[in-house]
């Protein structure tokens, strides 16, 4: 059973700047995050991985990862951006 997906403000506004193809695929990741959560044979295309607790990171685009939480009911989107930007937020505990 799919879980309820809720995406930050912060998130969606980045995702409205995103070339059009980039956006969709983030979309696609997005919509496949909520069907494949908690079904280890189906994370594979989204490369989830678990980084402590209850936070995650997943594959939005190729250039592009989503952090979220696995909360109760839900699965919280609270970050979007490259590589770098989630190694650094994960480095300042600004994820949440």
């Amino acid at each position: 059973m799919a879980k309820l997906l809720s995406i930050d403000p912060a998130v969606l506004r980045r995702l409205r700047e995103l070339e059009k193809n980039e956006r969709i695929e983030c979309l696609l990741s997005l919509c496949d995050l909520s069907e494949a959560f908690g079904q280890p044979h189906r994370h594979s295309g989204l490369s989830i991985r678990k980084l402590g607790g209850r936070l995650f990171e997943c594959r939005g685009s190729l250039a592009l990862r989503f952090l979220f939480q696995d909360r109760p009911g839900e699965l919280f989107v609270s970050f979007v951006g490259t590589h770098d930007e989630v190694k650094t937020r994960l480095r300042t505990g600004r994820y949440r």
